[in-house]
């Protein structure tokens, strides 16, 4: 009376290779020798063993549903011995350890690889936001073989080494027995076809390097290292595959004017003496056109302006930062005859002409600061 395999397993005669495969895993996992040394255990081992290599077999699992001998002909070998010839050592390995086996050919279509190019932008631009054209060189589909990898008229055919199968098997002698172990076939690499007539133009790989030109949006508010995320504009993958996505970074490019920190702008303008003793109004071009800057009278060197809203859009949420105008004063290193006597005589109104020695700490006026630069200290 012939065994039955799916009641050896445990699996209803419909059961799928899935569930034909877990229900493997469980019993090796309770019954190798290695578990449990018991000779009953060893030799319902070698029944599921058995079972286990016709079912997950689909030509011979067709055999066995027919009624015929699985076993016979060229590559049968029954379950005779320790192990009685596995039907692929990964499983017996997927059964302790949990790795999934990957039987069967390997596509030739995958996914392309991600691409990332650099683009300058000025500060306006990355204030305000703009588009720009860029050019952009990476794999495209063959338009030849249209990602087939085969000259035009020809196709892929089946290996002859493995029969699609994408691997090849091998029987050898280990602890364990007699094991059969898997691995890519070295004639077709895995892919379980052979291309015998590769296209002309992409050498068999389906994509071919192109240059082509790309719109970009750069919203307002972007920075140094920001980067936009163009999906399916990357490298098309081997075969034709699907398109891996395209990272512009951003680069922002100095300004002569304006230093940018986070979203406010600074900058530096430089005014006489005279007209931070007695305020004035500087012409600033900013982003948003010429502004006048009001300096207070009395206004000291270091002094900061700012001036609201005229910085960079904020990249997330309303609004924008400031724009910092920093004052420098500057004091004369050269008078005339009338220029310093008008000096003196404003010193002298202040009450500060008098000798440097003679003033308090903390009392050291203006004519004393001019006079130490006319010395040059």
């Amino acid at each position: 009376m012939a065994t039955d395999y799916y009641a050896v397993l445990g699996v209803p005669r419909d059961a799928s290779q899935d569930q034909i495969k877990k229900a493997f895993r469980r019993l090796a996992r309770e019954l190798h020798p290695d578990v449990n040394p018991d000779p009953k255990t060893q030799e319902r081992f070698k029944e599921i063993n058995a079972a286990y290599e016709v079912l997950s077999d689909p030509q011979k699992k067709q055999v066995y549903d027919l009624g015929g001998d699985p076993m016979s002909g060229a590559g049968g070998g029954g379950a005779g011995g320790f192990g009685g010839g596995f039907g692929n050592f990964s499983d017996i390995m997927d059964a302790f350890f949990g790795t999934a086996s990957q039987r069967g050919p390997r596509s030739r279509t995958r996914r392309g690889q991600d691409a990332m190019i650099r683009l300058d932008v000025e500060l306006s631009e990355a204030a305000f936001g703009t588009t720009k054209d860029i050019q952009v060189d990476t794999a495209v589909v063959c338009t030849t073989c249209s990602g087939e990898g085969a000259a035009p008229g020809t196709s892929a055919q089946t290996c002859d080494m493995c029969r699609g199968r994408g691997e090849v098997s091998q029987v050898t002698r280990s602890f364990l027995g007699q094991v059969m172990t898997s691995r890519p076939c070295p004639q077709c690499q895995g892919f379980g076809t052979v291309v015998p007539t590769p296209c002309p133009e992409c050498a068999g790989d389906g994509r071919i390097r192109s240059r082509r030109t790309l719109t970009v949006k750069i919203p307002a508010g972007v920075d140094n290292g920001t980067r936009i995320q163009l999906a399916g504009e990357g490298e098309v993958g081997p075969g034709g595959g699907p398109a891996g996505d395209l990272y512009v970074e951003i680069h922002e490019v100095p300004h002569p004017v304006f230093q940018r920190r986070g979203d406010d702008m600074h900058c530096t303008v430089t005014i006489p003496m005279t007209a931070a003793s007695l305020g004035t109004k500087v012409p600033l071009e900013t982003l948003d056109g010429l502004e006048e800057v009001d300096i207070r009278p009395g206004t000291q060197s270091g002094q900061s302006i700012p001036l609201h809203q005229r910085g960079v859009t904020h990249l997330r949420g309303g609004g924008r930062g400031d724009l910092i105008v920093h004052v420098e004063v500057t004091t004369p290193t050269k008078l005339d005859p009338e220029q310093e006597e008008l000096l003196r005589r404003l010193s002298k109104l202040r009450g500060e002409e008098r000798p440097v020695g003679e003033f308090k700490p903390g009392q050291q006026g203006l004519f004393s600061r001019l006079k130490d630069a006319f010395n040059g200290r």
